[in-house]
């Protein structure tokens, strides 16, 4: 690992632990022990330091939800794979998994969240243009793309949150559930 990538490992371990706002450059540092010279030339700021924090860790995960949720004619199994794919990202990512989670409630005009909107809004899109995709399939989800796209993500991050507290595994048994779950919406 080089200096740069133990920066942003640091980095996202103590903004995971103690959040964005409350960890400053010093702090950053001293956990990597190099200068904030150093810092400042790799990412030129904190706020350029939050960037590089999502676009290493964020931008794979997102890459592979795209891939995931390519509907392909079958929206039950794009919505399982979309499902498992994003239950095993957060089991093997929870740190990540949970930083994601405090940008996205984090105060509306705060840095944190000017920085992780366009991540966090590009995981929306995603879904949403899955279900858009799947409405000529499905004529009566045609218009409802976006809202689809929102409830499915609340569905997931419930139960990985579920997960995170010691209430349920995420394993296929789950996948399958929490996708009859949602689906029960959309074929009713």
């Amino acid at each position: 690992m080089n200096k740069r990538e133990e920066i942003l490992k640091n980095a996202l371990s103590l903004f995971s632990d103690q959040g964005y706002e409350s960890v400053g450059i010093q702090k950053i540092v001293e956990s990597v022990a190099v200068t904030k010279p150093t810092l400042y030339h790799y990412f030129g700021s904190k706020q350029g330091l939050l960037e590089a924090v999502l676009d290493y860790y964020y931008t794979p995960f997102l890459n592979g939800l795209k891939e995931k949720s390519l509907y392909n004619g079958d929206i039950v199994f794009t919505l399982e794979s979309v499902t498992k794919y994003c239950y095993e990202f957060a089991k093997l990512n929870s740190l990540v998994h949970n930083f994601i989670l405090t940008l996205i409630y984090s105060p509306k005009n705060s840095d944190a969240k000017l920085i992780a909107n366009p991540f966090i809004y590009r995981q929306q899109k995603i879904l949403e243009e899955m279900f858009f995709k799947a409405e000529s399939d499905h004529g009566n989800m045609k218009g409802r793309s976006l809202n689809y796209s929102i409830s499915f993500l609340g569905v997931i991050t419930s139960y990985i949150t579920s997960y995170f507290n010691g209430n349920c595994s995420l394993d296929d048994k789950e996948v399958y559930q929490s996708c009859r779950q949602f689906m029960y919406g959309i074929f009713s």
